[in-house]
């Protein structure tokens, strides 16, 4: 998974660094083994929609938490943590490695990513590449050229 992530970001001639570690499942995990990658520390998380069944990819700084609330006000469903099933079935990605990559898997464009102010407007920002052993961190303007190619609905919270 990882070579088709590099490979894509190469074909949009976007730059990044490879980081390579130990298998890590959390942002404590990350930071012990990450602490070269420049930029801001995120968190990933898969969200699912009570309402209307949709899923949500929320990308925020790692060290603030998710205000389903708010969030669920401004896209006007329920958000909850979607299911592991559910990860597997729609991004092709297991717990630990989800991130804005994992969209590579995403053919129809369905999942809506939310993405804090703070990481849109970081210089750099780093990800593990569908694989929880590596982390690619890449500038910003790199990131948003990542994420416009996609072609994916995405709102800043």
């Amino acid at each position: 998974m990882s070579k088709e992530v590099q490979n894509y970001l190469s074909s949009l001639e976007i730059s990044f660094q490879l980081f390579e570690h130990p298998p890590v499942y959390t942002c404590e995990e990350a930071d012990k083994y990450c602490k070269d990658v420049r930029g801001i520390k995120c968190k990933n998380l898969f969200l699912k929609g009570a309402k209307t069944g949709s899923f949500y990819l929320a990308i925020i700084s790692a060290d603030k938490k998710l205000d389903l609330k708010k969030i669920s006000k401004l896209v006007k469903d329920n958000l909850e943590f979607a299911q592991d099933s559910d990860l597997t079935s729609v991004l092709n990605l297991s717990s630990g490695a989800v991130s804005p990559f994992g969209l590579l898997n995403d053919k129809e464009q369905s999942v809506i990513v939310l993405i804090s102010e703070e990481v849109w407007n970081s210089d750099y920002v780093g990800f593990h590449p569908n694989i929880n052993t590596q982390t690619l961190e890449l500038s910003s303007s790199g990131f948003h050229k990542f994420l416009a190619s996609l072609g994916n609905k995405f709102y800043l919270i």
